[in-house]
C-alpha cells in the first residue's frame, strides 16, 4: 500500500508527497486556481523536479483515465473499488435487460436505489457523468458508485 502524506500549503493550496510501492516519490501540488503540478522526487540528486502541470479539467481527464473510467484492464472487470463505504463496480447492460431503452431519469436511478451512475462505456465511447436524459443501451458498461445496498439494488433495476 502506497503512504500518502498531506500538507496544507498557505496562501498556495495542497501538497500530497506519495511514495509508491514501487519505490517510487512524486509530489502533487494542488493550487488554490486548480492548477495542478506533478513532481518527481529523484532520490539520487536529492531534489523533486517539476514534470507536468494541469489544468483543472485536464486533472480531471487524467484521474478519470487513471481511476480505469474509460477502461478497464480485462483482469480487473470482476472487481470492485471500496472507500470506505463507498463501493464502485463496472456493470455491464445485457441486450435483454428491462432497462435498455430507457432514460437514467425514467429508472429514477439515484432517487430508488441512492446509487449513481458515474460513467458509461461503449465501445470508443465514454461520458463521465451522464445527466438523467442519458439512454441505456444493450452492451454499454456503466460505473456505478454507491453503498454495496444500494448497488446490489441499482443492478435490480437496470436487469
Amino acid at each position: 500500500m502506497s503512504i500518502v502524506r498531506e500538507s496544507d500549503l498557505i496562501g498556495i493550496g495542497k501538497k500530497y508527497q506519495i511514495e509508491t510501492d514501487a519505490g517510487d516519490s512524486m509530489v502533487v501540488v494542488i493550487h488554490d486556481d486548480g492548477r495542478r503540478e506533478l513532481y518527481r522526487y529523484d532520490q539520487e540528486e536529492s531534489e523533486s523536479k517539476c514534470v507536468m502541470t494541469l489544468s483543472d479539467e485536464e486533472s480531471r481527464q487524467v484521474a478519470g483515465i487513471i481511476g480505469g473510467l474509460s477502461y478497464k484492464p480485462k483482469a480487473l472487470e470482476t472487481i470492485e473499488v471500496a472507500l470506505d463505504d463507498l463501493i464502485i463496480e463496472w456493470y455491464k447492460v445485457e441486450g435483454h435487460a428491462s432497462s435498455v431503452g430507457k432514460t437514467i431519469g425514467d429508472l429514477e436511478v439515484r432517487q430508488r436505489t441512492g446509487a449513481s451512475i458515474i460513467a458509461a462505456i461503449k465501445e470508443d465511447d465514454t461520458i463521465i457523468n451522464p445527466g438523467p436524459n442519458y439512454s441505456i443501451t444493450a452492451d454499454t458498461t456503466l460505473v456505478v458508485a454507491g453503498k454495496r445496498n444500494h448497488i446490489k439494488h441499482l443492478k435490480e433495476v437496470l436487469q
